[in-house]
């Protein structure tokens, strides 16, 4: 059936007199059931129905007003299904003068779209432009519960004051009243979503609602409507995921336990709760593996450490600050669910209670969706301020890391079941993260052990110089680098000093860079010059990669593409000598704070073969201070290695009295605060050896001048007031010089040095050293070398460009003023 236009659709009026007779008949009658007048009057209204007679329509027993839906009956037989509406005619005294019966189809337009709109399972309205009640449906009435009778006629803002502001006030909301008065102000329609809570409930809900003017035939408003539709399970849910979404981004971005921690508390509040708190192992914080399920029991207190704590009125960019220690009882809520690996659901009352579910947001409220044993009603967490608290252990990779709390303070809504996920999501995030965190500080700690074991743990002594060191890893966001440096003692009172950076971070590299110090001491001990060390090291360092290369593939060490920089300094001399691989040179300061310039080229990185370095020399003033350093001090994000070495020469004040003091100035001025890459630097102020504790001879090659050799020893000694040591040495210089005479070559020289120990060395032309070795029992010779090793605390060989020099050291027993041990030479 067609609905038809509203001048298509007729009215029939009736006149009905108290005998339920017709009395009265209009056209409209005419037009929707056929008849006429001269057929109806004075026959019994009840002749028109198609059916029983409804209870309330005229000639039944209890005739009085009705309104309703009737079929009646059309002339041509067929049946008109039409709603009627029965009003009684009264005289004075209220009596019934007869009845007044409407009657209109029922697929009339404005009758269908009354049923339709009034059953929509949507809550309609219609307001004047002043924001007065006009008519609401059924669902709308529910909402705000309110009938329409209640409302009709009163202001918007008088029925619904919680409408006239914002639950959010921090998302800057326009209150829903106002947005009603805006759409009748201005004509123009809107769409929005409302967070709300309803009358009795404890919880938000959130509508999808539009607004629009209603005009009339001349387009002025005279109305302003809505409709709405309670989307709130799929509100909170779209807010859950926007919570875990920015828990993706925002629980993580640090390898620091406590950091990712509080990253997990700051995330959840106040979002999703008001109070969030976790506790870790203290092995966790530590880098260590978690204790084992045994360490926890439900019969011993349980003591963990509070990484974070964050409450919806503490500030989110706070520091997070030490762990401190707390204990959970026996028995409590975060010690049962470390034991059990369950989550804990505590409310303060019963949501069930009172309809309550009725208005929590979606099916995620019904109690038949919680877990088993969940919720718990435990009234006693409303004396701690709570209305709620989630309690969620910890845990990744199958390893216990802590317990987790999310806990509801100012805000009235119960958990749902649909929290707790939320919750157990937050918490195996953060744990994953923490986790990685773990594993990061134990890989980190152990690399720097691991370093800082191969690093010189103190300087050795010996006086060709005074030094300083400092080494500092990188930050906390950074794996342990490969930078390193050593002093080492050589012979003829000089000293080495060294400093390297191996290529990449963390474990791979602490151990590369063990490697490199182990081999340059080695070769440190064979006496090398420094370009020539160099050519060695570059030798070991490919066959490194020769060694660790997998059959599958080339894959480069950690010591290739290394730096090193290797200098010697004699005090005798005063004469600096220095060569590098790939490493920037040293910054020399003069005593008079001019900088000496050193005019060489850097060679190649370790590892690429083939290439020459060359080693530089320098005569330093006494009192020159040297700065070796690595790129992790001069060079970083805000700076280029130029200006950071401008920087440095800036705060090397060569009239510090302290290096140690000078070490700390240098590394706090140059490193930043958040550094990336770990830095070393390496001080020394030289010294020169006083002229009058060296003596040198020039010895000709006859056997009759090792007896003038030693008596010029011997003098020597003595005038050093080393009288102990005249013994030794006139043995020492007897088997030296004699060898030098028998198998080398002229020019042999004499020289002793006091120092912290007495030195003698003879060179000569010839580049065959001597081995020891043992004599048989009947050899004549053999036995000198054997005995100088005997008496004298070392000896060795070294080469230099006219020929080699065997030395020997003899330790001096510590003179007034010293308490340093000798050198090892």
């Amino acid at each position: 059936m067609t609905i038809a236009d509203d001048q298509d659709a007729p009215t029939a009026v009736v006149m009905v007199d108290p005998d339920g007779r017709v009395s009265g008949w209009s056209e409209g009658g005419c037009q929707l059931l056929g008849w006429t007048a001269e057929d109806t009057v004075g026959r019994p209204v009840t002749e028109l129905l198609a059916g029983p007679v409804p209870p309330g329509f005229p000639g039944s027993h209890d005739a009085d007003a009705l309104s309703g839906p009737v079929a009646l009956r059309h002339r041509d037989g067929h049946t008109v299904d039409s709603v009627i509406t029965v009003q009684p005619l009264r005289g004075p005294q209220g009596r019934l003068l007869g009845r007044v019966v409407t009657a209109q189809r029922w697929d009339r337009r404005p009758v269908i779209a009354d049923r339709a709109f009034e059953q929509c399972p949507f809550a309609l309205g219609a307001y004047d432009p002043e924001l007065r009640f006009l008519w609401i449906n059924a669902s709308s009435g529910r909402v705000i519960a309110h009938t329409e009778e209640q409302v009709l006629g009163k202001q918007y803002r008088e029925v619904l004051p919680e409408f006239d502001r914002s639950l959010f006030p921090e998302r800057d909301d326009k209150p829903y009243t106002d947005k009603l008065a805006e759409v009748a102000r201005t004509g123009q329609p809107a769409r929005l979503i409302t967070v709300f809570r309803p009358r009795g409930s404890n919880y938000a809900n959130a509508w999808a609602t539009s607004i629009w003017p209603v005009r009339d035939t001349e387009g002025n408003v005279r109305a302003v409507a809505n409709w709405g539709f309670d989307m709130s399970a799929e509100y909170w849910a779209r807010q859950r995921l926007l919570i875990l979404n920015e828990a993706s981004t925002g629980i993580g971005r640090t390898l620091d336990v406590i950091g990712t921690a509080q990253e997990l508390a700051t995330t959840s509040v106040p979002g999703f709760t008001d109070l969030v708190t976790v506790d870790l192992f203290d092995e966790v914080l530590r880098g260590e593996e978690p204790p084992s399920p045994p360490a926890v029991s439900h019969d011993e207190p349980l003591t963990l450490s509070r990484a974070a704590r964050h409450g919806a009125a503490e500030d989110a960019d706070r520091p997070a600050g030490p762990a401190v220690p707390v204990t959970h009882a026996v028995h409590s809520v975060p010690a049962t669910c470390m034991a059990t690996g369950r989550s804990t659901v505590e409310l303060s009352t019963d949501p069930g209670v009172g309809g309550e579910w009725a208005f929590g947001p979606g099916l995620a409220a019904d109690p038949a969706h919680w877990p088993p044993g969940n919720p718990v009603i435990d009234k006693g967490i409303t004396a701690e301020g709570l209305t709620g608290r989630i309690t969620v252990p910890l845990r990744a990779r199958g390893a216990l890391l802590g317990v987790v709390t999310f806990s509801r303070l100012d805000r009235p809504e119960a958990f749902t079941a649909d929290d707790l996920i939320l919750a157990e999501q937050l918490t195996a995030k953060a744990a994953v993260a923490i986790d990685n965190a773990r594993r990061y500080v134990h890989q980190s700690t152990t690399a720097l052990t691991l370093q800082r074991s191969l690093l010189p743990q103190r300087l050795p002594s010996q006086e060709a110089v005074e030094v300083a060191s400092r080494y500092l890893p990188a930050g906390t966001d950074a794996e342990v680098g490969g930078d390193w440096f050593d002093v080492i003692p050589l012979s003829g009172a000089r000293v080495a000093l060294i400093m390297g950076d191996v290529v990449g971070h963390g474990l791979h590299a602490s151990a590369s860079m063990g490697r490199l110090r182990t081999a340059v001491r080695t070769l440190a001990d064979v006496d090398l010059p420094p370009d020539e060390l160099l050519t060695h090291l570059d030798d070991l360092v490919l066959h490194f990669a020769s060694d660790l290369q997998p059959t599958s593939h080339f894959q480069t060490t950690a010591e290739t593409g290394a730096t090193c920089l290797y200098t010697v300094y004699d005090p005798v001399s005063r004469r600096l000598t220095l060569a590098s691989a790939g490493h920037p040179f040293p910054l020399v300061i003069a005593p008079d704070g001019t900088t000496i310039p050193v005019s060489a080229q850097p060679g190649p990185p370790l590892g690429i073969g083939g290439l020459p370095f060359e080693a530089t020399e320098l005569e330093l003033p006494e009192g020159s201070l040297l700065a070796l350093y690595t790129d992790g001090l001069v060079e970083n994000r805000e700076r280029d290695v130029d200006q950071g070495i401008a920087e440095l020469l800036g705060f090397l004040d060569h009239r510090a009295p302290s290096l140690e003091a000078l070490c700390d100035t240098v590394m706090e001025a140059m490193l930043p605060e958040h550094r990336t890459d770990d830095a070393a630097v390496l001080l020394a102020r030289t010294c020169a050896l006083d002229p009058q504790h060296v003596a040198d001879r020039d010895v000709e090659p006859d056997v009759a001048e090792v007896s003038r050799a030693r008596q010029f020893a011997v003098d020597q000694v003595e005038a050093w007031g080393l009288e102990e040591a005249t013994f030794v040495t006139e043995l020492v210089v007897s088997e030296l010089v004699t060898n030098a005479i028998r198998y080398g070559e002229p020019p042999i020289k004499l020289r002793l040095i006091r120092d912290t120990a007495l030195i003698c060395e003879v060179s000569d032309s010839s580049n065959t050293a001597p081995h020891l070795r043992r004599a048989r029992a009947f050899d004549e010779g053999g036995r000198g070398l054997l005995l100088v090793a005997q008496l004298t605390q070392g000896w060795g060989t070294r080469h230099t460009p006219q020929g080699k020099t065997i030395w020997c050291a003899q330790s001096l027993a510590p003179t007034s003023g010293e308490t340093s041990p000798p050198p090892t030479g």
